[in-house]
């Protein structure tokens, strides 16, 4: 498994026994060989992303965001790419494409971080940079809706609101699988079945 530096990039993806690699982005906190990142490895597939730790997560948002446009746009400006993102990931994910032409590419999102949240049952909230670009873009009819792009997210999430997800999907014409009792993190077979068809 190969895990992005700011100035070290594999670009020789023909070394790779699925092709080109699977580009992810964990969420807040998260490392793309922890979780996720392995069910990928035991699939066969490497796996390229940035973590949100360590430098990465030093950067601004704006920079973050920056960054995964230009990984994107640089590597997986194909249509047989393949992109996962998980939460926060997500976000920063949605931010990125919306400074790019609609996505080739297939896009997995679980449990993808739109906009603001917050759970009165809990009394937690949370409130992301930029909290309401995205569907101030989607409800203009400019953010650049991708070609291949799910959304999954549990029937019980408090932070990826499956009413807001629903509402910025279908601004872009994009399908939402809302997951039954299921919270953040998604069940790990529904996630193994979408992996091993994705």
């Amino acid at each position: 498994m190969v895990c992005w530096a700011h100035h070290n990039l594999p670009m020789n993806f023909s070394l790779y026994a699925h092709g080109l690699p699977i580009y992810y982005l964990p969420g807040h906190g998260g490392r793309i060989t922890n979780g996720l990142g392995q069910a990928l490895v035991a699939r066969g597939y490497k796996v390229l992303g940035r973590e949100t730790v360590g430098d990465f997560k030093k950067l601004d948002f704006n920079d973050q965001v920056t960054t995964i446009a230009n990984d994107i746009q640089e590597h997986f400006l194909r249509e047989d790419a393949k992109i996962i993102a998980n939460s926060f990931g997500g976000y920063l994910l949605l931010h990125a494409l919306s400074k790019l032409d609609p996505y080739i590419g297939k896009i997995l999102l679980l449990s993808p971080i739109v906009g603001e949240f917050s759970s009165e049952e809990i009394s937690m909230g949370f409130i992301p940079p930029y909290a309401d670009r995205l569907s101030e873009l989607a409800s203009s009819k400019n953010y650049p809706a991708p070609i291949n792009c799910s959304f999954h997210v549990g029937s019980e999430d408090w932070q990826s609101n499956p009413e807001n997800v629903i509402k910025f999907a279908s601004l872009l014409g994009l399908p939402v699988t809302v997951v039954p009792n299921a919270g953040h993190q998604l069940p790990k077979d529904y996630v193994s079945s979408l992996l091993d068809n994705f």
